[in-house]
């Protein structure tokens, strides 16, 4: 069956493909995931298969399968058993359960519905030993028995293993099957696949690899000494290296091997020792509203609910206007360097020095959403909230009564005194509540009681800036060690609401294979902060031609010194907290409109052109490529907003205001918001159609659905 040509996928600028609905050979194909996080949240990976799920269902149909580990608790509470639709796979299914193994069929309950098969690891652990023999038998890898978290990936990679045997040997030559596996805990299964010569198309993706996440946590130098490292060294002194070595042979058995991103690709060709054929980058379900603006509705209201908080937690030290007052927040896992923490607590030290030296009236508060280990709520920041609280019902008592006697006054024909509305209890009653406002101490800057709260990185870096919340700076620090909960009695909101409400994202990440976190403001239509260290990043310079204009602002850590680029996060922020309240409105509009370059549907076709290309490695003889080159194409790149002057610092002021008569005089700078989104559809050359879903089983369902639309 013919299919077209190869070429580079590491960068969009170009056309894809085109494939013809019989070019795509979905009904003769099965489909199956291989990954630990299949119904089973443990980190990135899983909202990666997650919001992947409805695209590829829709492509694939009743031909798509997911594999994973079988937890008791998951299965309950997230998959509908059901049937296997085929024979094939219940014939396979039936011959591990036979041999004292369980496996588990069902539909997973995320838009789109997926098929799972889930293995039970526990229960046939006490085939480890003989299957450590067999890892070793096939490829000379042994496992210590102290790794449990690699004994459990070798015991799914088996089961794995078993059932793809089971099934090709069910299903002879046709329907081929295409296994997809996810990072080294999935790993075995394609490794003793492929020394088993099981017939079927195999691609590798790794979404970071191993030894690159534990030297980048250890402050080494990692970009600049890629081709210096001593890997085997470095793997073993980390005591890691039979998990490299798991991670390295399922790169190099597998007919394709992906990455995430461009950087993540030249990290895995040192590491690994292969160079990615295809890049697959991130992407999310982007939904849009029908109201254009209504995004900006929601970042109104919830970021009404962040300033509640905020008076609660400042209270008896809030002199600073809320009106005034930006969001500033980062978040993800507890990583102090990788994520870049490090470098924004420095360059917060300076912003704050900038704002009082150029004595603004912007505040900013910072956040830290970073799980870290704690006993329990801090007592102080408890007794804001409840302060907060009390306070407005007091003021909600006194206006009750106040209006009642205004009112009582007016039908009287009478203007009312002051003394004759409220008496000398309602003047008592207010006395005691300022009163009860009034603190002796800082406000805090965690939450929570920390269990290391000496040696923790974070407050020890707090402690040496001397950001310590004081009246004085203009930067505040809130550090929340725990994942927002909208059941919290401190900041109830969940993830997505808070990420609303906040003006800024910054995430100066060192070490981020692709980065979800300013993704998801990019989607939400807030502005964010990245590094060309992240996948991210490389993906939005690559695509977007002035990514600061989009509000998406590029720190520079791969060619710049550490003091170099905490002066750059430093200008940016300090420039954005200069911008008026107009400003940041237009900007929120113009990341909202990027969010078309983030969603599956048009990033979920790299997944599509490397199953392609593992047929054709696999099955050549079935499977041939094109062997005309693709035509050539013009590139795409979103151009600068057409608002935006040639020069960046002409669209700012050189101070911030935030007055009602500097934002009438913003109405000279030329901005239509429906002119300037019709010219960026009109420049943008996407590869194709947004909405195009790749031919398969379900592809007439959804043409039709459109045109009822």
């Amino acid at each position: 069956m013919p299919l077209a040509r190869s070429f580079s996928m590491t960068s969009l600028s170009g056309v894809l493909p085109q494939w013809d609905e019989e070019d795509l050979p979905v009904d003769d194909l099965l489909l199956f995931e291989v990954a630990w996080e299949v119904t089973n949240k443990v980190g990135g990976i899983y909202t990666v298969i997650q919001t992947k799920a409805k695209i590829t269902v829709d492509e694939w149909g009743e031909n798509y399968f997911m594999m994973g580990p079988y937890y008791e608790h998951n299965f309950q509470t997230q998959v509908e058993a059901c049937e296997a639709p085929l024979p094939a796979i219940r014939g396979a299914m039936d011959a591990l359960i036979s041999n004292g193994c369980q496996v588990f069929f069902g539909r997973w309950l995320i838009e789109g519905s997926p098929y799972v098969l889930l293995f039970d690891v526990g229960g046939a652990s006490g085939n480890l030993d003989r299957w450590k023999g067999d890892l070793w038998d096939s490829c000379n890898i042994g496992l210590p028995s102290h790794d449990h978290e690699a004994g459990d990936a070798l015991i799914l990679g088996s089961l794995v293993a078993w059932f793809f045997k089971e099934l090709t040997d069910r299903l002879g030559d046709a329907p081929n099957v295409i296994a997809h596996f996810h990072e080294w805990q999935a790993g075995a299964g394609l490794i003793l696949s492929r020394a088993r010569k099981i017939p079927m198309a195999t691609v590798f993706t790794t979404h970071a690899t191993l030894l690159g996440r534990y030297l980048c946590a250890g402050n080494v130098d990692f970009y600049n000494n890629l081709g210096k490292f001593d890997i085997d060294r470095e793997a073993g002194e980390r005591q890691i290296y039979h998990r490299y070595c798991l991670e390295r042979a399922a790169v190099h058995c597998a007919h394709i091997f992906t990455t995430v991103s461009q950087i993540t690709a030249v990290e895995a060709q040192h590491i690994l020792q292969r160079k990615p054929d295809v890049i697959t980058p991130n992407g999310l379900n982007v939904k849009k509203f029908s109201a254009m603006h209504e995004f900006q509705n929601m970042h109104c209201t919830s970021k009404a609910r962040i300033q509640e908080f905020v008076r609660g937690h400042f209270y008896g030290h809030l002199d600073f206007n809320l009106e005034k007052t930006l969001y500033f927040f980062i978040a993800g896992r507890y990583e102090f360097s990788n994520k870049g923490a490090d470098l924004f607590l420095e360059a917060l030290s300076r912003l704050n020095y900038l704002l009082r030296v150029h004595k603004e009236d912007v505040t900013v508060v910072v956040f830290f959403i970073m799980p870290a280990k704690t006993n329990n709520f801090n007592v102080e920041s408890l007794k804001g909230q409840a302060i907060r609280k009390q306070l407005w019902d007091t003021a909600q008592g006194m206006k009750e009564k106040f209006g009642k006697r205004l009112y009582e006054a007016l039908l009287k024909g009478e203007i009312p005194e002051m003394n004759n509305i409220l008496d000398r209890d309602d003047f008592s009653i207010m006395k005691r509540a300022i009163y009860a406002t009034q603190r002796h101490t800082l406000p805090p800057v965690t939450t929570h009681n920390m269990l290391d709260d000496a040696t923790d990185p974070i407050l020890a870096n707090v402690r040496r800036i001397g950001l310590f919340n004081a009246r004085s700076d203009r930067v505040k620090i809130v550090f929340h060690p725990e994942f927002l909960s909208s059941t919290s009695p401190l900041l109830p909101m969940d993830y997505e609401e808070f990420v609303r409400g906040c003006n800024l994202g910054v995430f100066p990440s060192y070490y981020e294979p692709w980065g979800y976190t300013p993704g998801e403001c990019t989607v939400m239509g807030i502005p964010s902060v990245t590094t060309n260290l992240s996948g991210f990043g490389c993906f939005m310079e690559e695509h977007v031609s002035d990514p600061a204009a989009y509000g998406i602002y590029v720190v520079d850590r791969r060619f710049r010194s550490a003091h170099e680029s905490c002066s750059q996060l430093t200008q940016f922020m300090f420039g954005f907290c200069q911008q008026s309240r107009r400003q940041r409105i237009i900007q929120r509009n113009r990341v909202e409109r990027l969010s078309d370059l983030l969603d599956w549907r048009f990033l979920g076709r790299f997944y599509v052109h490397a199953r392609l290309l593992a047929l054709s490695r696999a099955f050549p003889d079935k499977y041939e490529m094109d062997p005309m080159a693709p035509p050539k194409a013009e590139g795409f790149r979103y151009p600068r907003p057409y608002s935006v002057p040639p020069s960046p610092s002409a669209s700012l002021h050189s101070t911030p205001h935030h007055s009602d008569a500097e934002d009438d005089d913003d109405e000279d700078e030329p901005y239509d918001e429906d002119e300037e989104a019709e010219r960026d559809r009109m420049n943008i050359k996407t590869p194709f159609v947004l909405g195009g879903v790749p031919g398969g089983r379900r592809r007439s369902q959804l043409v039709e659905d459109e045109d009822e639309d």
